[in-house]
């Protein structure tokens, strides 16, 4: 998975700016105080961010950054996919020929591609409001249950069912 600074970084801003929303634009100098991010840093994200449509902007004095939507419609998978290339923990990165030298897939490329799968569906899971509202702990279980089974969670570990 290529969830490098950027994704938690922005991930940390959106979620601060997420807590003070209806509060009126909040100023990227702000986030980056109470976050202890690099201001430039910020700029960057949120140029990306902005590009993505996860963010709206407002110029001149008292203005800012908000959220275009309310915090529980804006998914975390939105805001990394919006400033990192790619979420995949494949080595040949999905190139259809494979990562091998002969051209073939490795043995392990569906774990990979797997994982991959599991990493979007958690992100797609959790909302900004899920992280101000601290309902982050146990979403794991819950992004990867079976809602049509009885027992929860798919596992064949029973204690990781149980969790």
């Amino acid at each position: 998975m290529k969830l490098s600074t950027k994704g938690r970084y922005a991930v940390m801003a959106m979620a601060d700016l997420a807590s003070r929303n209806g509060d009126g634009p909040v100023t990227l100098a702000d986030i980056a105080s109470r976050q202890a991010i690099s201001l430039s840093y910020l700029e960057q994200l949120f140029a990306k961010l902005r590009r993505g449509q996860v963010v709206a902007s407002s110029r001149g004095p008292g203005g800012g950054y908000s959220l275009p939507r309310p915090a529980s419609e804006i998914r975390l998978s939105d805001v990394i996919s919006a400033v990192e290339e790619d979420i995949d923990p494949r080595r040949c990165g999905g190139n259809p020929k494979g990562c091998m030298k002969t051209g073939m897939r490795c043995m392990t490329h569906d774990v990979w591609d797997e994982l991959g799968r599991h990493i979007f569906l958690f992100f797609n899971s959790i909302t900004l409001e899920d992280v101000v509202e601290n309902r982050v702990m146990g979403a794991a279980s819950m992004a990867f249950s079976d809602p049509r089974s009885p027992r929860g969670p798919r596992s064949s570990r029973p204690e990781i069912a149980a969790e």
